[in-house]
């Protein structure tokens, strides 16, 4: 396999695994479920999709995976967190439920389910800065959107007044679900980041 094929887990304890796992394959990438320490070891990115964000959470913490994946990415390994994952990747949190953690990663602060509970979820065209081409179709599906960035954080897109896109150095998160679309342009910008973080090591 070429040196140049990044390898990137999705955190596969909830949400839209599979998914994830099929739009980052169609970005040229090596896609592997990662449930545990181990797993996490092997990879060279990390995607942390939707779900319920306290049930994530607590189930990273379960299956020891929390601590060593705070260190990873304290460490600057590329993330990218969707929806529940966004809120994963805050460094706070407007409205945590008990016993709720991040990994945190993102100088920004997240309110959960903003855009409304599941009955009120809907898609929308997204100018996704970094994504080249028509908008991006958002699904938002109890979604959060961030309440403010820090310095460090660089907002990528907007909805309806609402930042719904952040990155911050190897750290990228979306309110919305672009793995639910077919169109995996957003997957494609994670894949490239992962790619030119293996670069130095190559050299």
């Amino acid at each position: 396999m070429s040196n140049e094929v990044p390898v990137i887990g999705v955190l596969a304890l909830q949400g839209d695994v599979r998914e994830h796992l099929v739009a980052l394959a169609a970005a040229d990438a090596v896609a592997r479920p990662v449930r545990r320490p181990e797993e996490l070891a092997e990879v060279d990115g990390l995607v942390i999709p939707g779900g319920e964000s306290t049930t994530i959470s607590k189930l990273a913490v379960l299956f020891g995976v929390m601590d060593p994946l705070r260190a990873r990415v304290r460490d600057g390994m590329p993330v990218y967190g969707t929806c529940a994952g966004m809120i994963m990747l805050a460094d706070k949190i407007l409205d945590p439920r008990s016993g709720q953690e991040t990994i945190g990663g993102i100088d920004m602060i997240v309110r959960r389910n903003a855009f409304g509970r599941q009955n009120e979820s809907f898609e929308a065209a997204v100018d996704v800065r970094g994504v080249e081409g028509d908008p991006v179709e958002g699904v938002f599906i109890r979604a959060p959107w961030v309440e403010s960035v820090g310095a460090r954080a660089e907002v990528l897109a907007e909805h309806d007044g609402h930042i719904v896109a952040v990155r911050q150095g190897n750290a990228l998160a979306t309110s919305f679900h672009p793995e639910l679309t077919g169109d995996h342009r957003v997957h494609a910008l994670f894949v490239d980041m992962v790619r030119a973080d293996r670069k130095p090591e190559s050299l």
